[in-house]
């Protein structure tokens, strides 16, 4: 006896075979598309949040004794200390990073002279308990030599095309309004002293500026 052959598959069915196949192929398709990463944010865009309610904890850098060096004197940034405005990490953007020591020799530190004005402003919205009349020192980082600056003494520069560790603006600080000028001359800008970084100058940079910040003291 011959083997039974199966009839033909109506059209039917060939329809809804070939459907299937259809419908595998694309998943398959689908599944192996790469899928496209958004670019980094840049400009304001990098500053959302940057000012307003970060989550943050950032512990401070307690002063050690065997360091061989004042107190309130400017020190190293360590690895993994965190900004407490914005979360980075100023050892990774050491020639931006500025730093703050309370009387009892507690350090945070900043990835750039634009966090530690938004810190200055609101220092126990960022750090619960503390108070800025606590703080014995401020320093920010000479762009033209890496050296510690007293940032009271300091002259900056807003609106320059040099772009922060957020890639904005972040007030690149100088030992003297020479210096200061003289970059003005290159990057563009304009020259401002510590106590002229107001809050109008610091809303254009961190457009998301807490409400309830304060003038910083000069």
């Amino acid at each position: 006896m011959s083997a039974l052959i199966p009839p033909p598959p109506r059209p039917a069915a060939r329809r809804a075979v070939l459907a299937a196949l259809l419908l595998g192929s694309t998943g398959l398709v689908a599944w192996q598309w790469p899928q496209r990463t958004p670019p980094p944010p840049s400009g304001n865009a990098a500053l959302e949040g940057v000012g307003d309610d970060v989550c943050v904890v950032a512990p401070p850098t307690p002063y050690d004794p065997a360091l061989g060096q004042p107190l309130a004197a400017a020190r190293e940034v360590p690895a993994d200390a965190r900004c407490p405005v914005c979360g980075m990490y100023p050892a990774r953007a050491r020639a931006w990073a500025a730093q703050v020591i309370f009387a009892q020799g507690d350090a945070y530190f900043f990835d750039s002279p634009l966090s530690l004005m938004l810190y200055l402003g609101n220092v126990d919205h960022y750090t619960r308990g503390r108070t800025p009349d606590a703080i014995v020192a401020r320093y920010v980082t000479d762009t033209d030599t890496g050296l510690w600056l007293n940032a009271q003494e300091a002259v900056y520069v807003t609106g320059s095309s040099a772009l922060g560790p957020m890639r904005a603006g972040n007030l690149p600080a100088f030992g003297s309004a020479g210096a200061a000028q003289q970059f003005v001359q290159q990057r563009g800008g304009q020259a401002v002293l510590f106590g002229g970084i107001d809050t109008r100058l610091l809303r254009g940079l961190a457009p998301n500026l807490r409400a309830d910040h304060h003038l910083h003291a000069s």
